[in-house]
C-alpha cells in the first residue's frame, strides 16, 4: 500500500518515532523546541516531507507543534550539545 507515494509502514514508523521522542521529552524544559531541533538536525528532508505529507493528526501535541514550527521555517537554536554545530561541526554529526 502507498500513501502519497510512500510506503505506509515507513510512515507509521516515522509517526511512532515522533511519538517516542515526545514521550522521552515529557520532562524537558521546552519539549517543542527540543523536538524541532532534533528533527531539523537529524532527520533527512525525505523523512520530514513524509510526515508533512501524511499530516500531524497521529502525532502527539508536542510533535504536532514541532512540525508546525518547522513548516513555518522556524528552526530553534540548538537545544543540546549534540545538535550544536560548534560542538560537532556543521555536518550534523
Amino acid at each position: 500500500m502507498s500513501e502519497g507515494g510512500y510506503h505506509v509502514d515507513t510512515t507509521a514508523k516515522l509517526v511512532r518515532m515522533v511519538n517516542q521522542i515526545e514521550a522521552n521529552l515529557r520532562h524537558d524544559k521546552d519539549p517543542v523546541a527540543t523536538m524541532a531541533d532534533h528533527i531539523h538536525a537529524f532527520w533527512t528532508e525525505a523523512m520530514k516531507k513524509q510526515v508533512f505529507d501524511h499530516g500531524t493528526h497521529e502525532l502527539g501535541p508536542v510533535g504536532a507543534a514541532a512540525f508546525a514550527q518547522l513548516a513555518r521555517g522556524i528552526h530553534p537554536a540548538p537545544q543540546v550539545a549534540a545538535t550544536d554545530p560548534k560542538d560537532h561541526g556543521a555536518d550534523g554529526g
